[in-house]
Formats: C-alpha cells, structure tokens, sequence
C-alpha cells in the first residue's frame, strides 16, 4: 500500500473544481513511532567518553590514583588473555549466570502464568511473592552457603532466587494486561481454553516477559558479582574482588570493563528475541 495518496493528471477536488488547482499528494502520517536505525551513533558516543577520560588521564587532570587511563585497563586485559586467565574467570562466570537465571526465568514464567490464570493460585502466591521480592537477595547468600554449601550451588541459587521475582511480577502483569476482549473473542469462536492460552495470552503477555528479562538480567549480573567476592576463587566477581584488595585499578577497571560487555550482548541478544518474537507488532 503506497504512503502518499496518488492523484490522476487533471483532476481537481470539489473544493479546487472554481480555482483550477489539482489535488496535491498528502504525505502518510501513520508511522506510529517507529524508531529509525541510527547504529553509528552509540559506537561514536562511546568512543568519544573514552577519547576524553583518556585525554583527561594523560593531562594530569584525571588522577591516575583515583582513575586510570583506559589504555591502562586494555593493557590489563591484554595480560589477562594472554596468561588465559581470562577464559577461566569468564567460564566460570558464564556458567553460573545462565544456570542461574535460566531456572529462575522459567520458574518466574511458570509461577507467573499461574497467578496470571488462576484465582486460587493469585490468593495464594501473589502475597507471598509481594513478600519476599522486596528482600535483598544477596542478604540469603550465607543460608544458601548454608543449605547448598560453598560451591557452586548457593550461587546459582542466588542468582536463580533474585531472578524469579522480577519475572514472576513481569509475567502476571502481562497477563492481566492482555485485552480482555480478545480473550472472549477466541471463546466466542470455541477455541479450547489451552488454545486461548497458547494464541492469545501468552503472545499478548510476550513483551512484558521479555521486558522482565532486560531487568532480571540485570539484576542476575549484579548478584553473580557479589556471589563470586564470597568464597570463589575463579569468576569476574572474584576477580574484581582480587584486583581492589591490591589496589589493581587498572585490572578493576578491566574486570567492571569485561561485565559491561557481557550485559551489552545479553541486552543484543534479548532485543533480537524481541525482534523476532514480537514482529506481530510492526
């Protein structure tokens, strides 16, 4: 369908049939606030807050005892790959953040769908879950060092634990947030309630889930970090932890530098699911 409104050579409008004007093109307003694709931007900010906090350390105006230059930091991180440190930290890390918060994001969907859907499921559960959420997870950390020992376990179970709420509160508000009238619309047509379920709310409920994946994300990432500066010995956390304790800043900075890129490509990789997922929307 064309955006602009065609016209034939010498027809006039009934207001323009005295005057003699021809009726002009009207450009299509319907874009509905699509954002347009501006990729070259964010490299050339980024690229200039790093030319200036490298020009400000290298003049003195930056203190290189309280920040140093980023060239210091690549330096930092250039050791650490070639020592292959990097790729032990960065595993054991990787590990632990998708166990994680891929057991606590289906759960959370699970739970979610259930309060969502159920009467007796929301009396029951929503309190419960308005109860804990507000609860700092990393506050549990010794009970969990306690249930599921100083391994591996009581940080996954951090992370799966701080990861379950968010998405339990992104999950039911979706469905709740499904148009009602489309819902009785599939009933009218006799669709079975497993359809309306499968068709209707889960699609209608989809962009709020993966909203809810944006912040668990986050928040998996910020936990994982304080989960590995108790008792890890291998892990970014650790690492960070390792390289403050000596004063390190330019491995700190590398280490805050290496979990900057890891939430970049779980942010890439979450809007490509909402590309795909939600292309109904377009």
């Amino acid at each position: 369908m064309s955006h602009e409104a065609t016209t034939r050579p010498g027809r006039t409008g009934a207001a323009g049939a005295g005057s003699g004007e021809e009726l002009r093109p009207v450009p299509f307003r319907g874009g509905g606030f699509k954002h347009r694709p501006l990729g070259p931007v964010a490299p050339i900010v980024f690229l200039a807050i790093i030319a200036l906090w490298e020009l400000g350390a290298r003049s003195g105006f930056i203190s290189p005892i309280a920040l140093p230059a980023p060239s210091e930091a690549l330096a930092a991180l250039g050791d650490l790959i070639a020592t292959g440190m990097l790729w032990k930290h960065l595993g054991a890390s990787l590990y632990r953040l998708i166990v994680g918060w891929t057991l606590g994001s289906l759960l959370g969907i699970a739970f979610g769908l259930l309060i969502g859907l159920f009467s007796l499921a929301r009396a029951g559960l929503l309190p419960l879950v308005s109860a804990l959420f507000p609860i700092p997870k990393i506050a549990l950390l010794p009970l969990f060092i306690i249930w599921f020992g100083i391994g591996e376990g009581s940080k996954v179970a951090t992370i799966l634990f701080g990861t379950f709420f968010p998405t339990v509160i992104a999950t039911y508000g979706g469905v709740d947030n499904v148009d009602r009238n489309l819902i009785r619309m599939g009933q009218s047509f006799g669709l079975s309630w497993l359809s309306i379920v499968r068709k209707i709310i889960v699609p209608g409920a989809m962009p709020a889930i993966l909203s809810g994946f944006r912040i668990s994300a986050s928040i998996a990432i910020v936990l994982l970090v304080a989960a590995e500066m108790i008792g890890a010995e291998f892990g970014i956390g650790a690492y960070i932890l390792m390289a403050g304790a000596l004063f390190a800043l330019d491995q700190l900075i590398a280490g805050v530098a290496i979990l900057s890129v890891l939430g970049l490509i779980i942010a890439w990789l979450i809007g490509r699911a909402e590309k795909r997922l939600l292309a109904w929307r377009s």
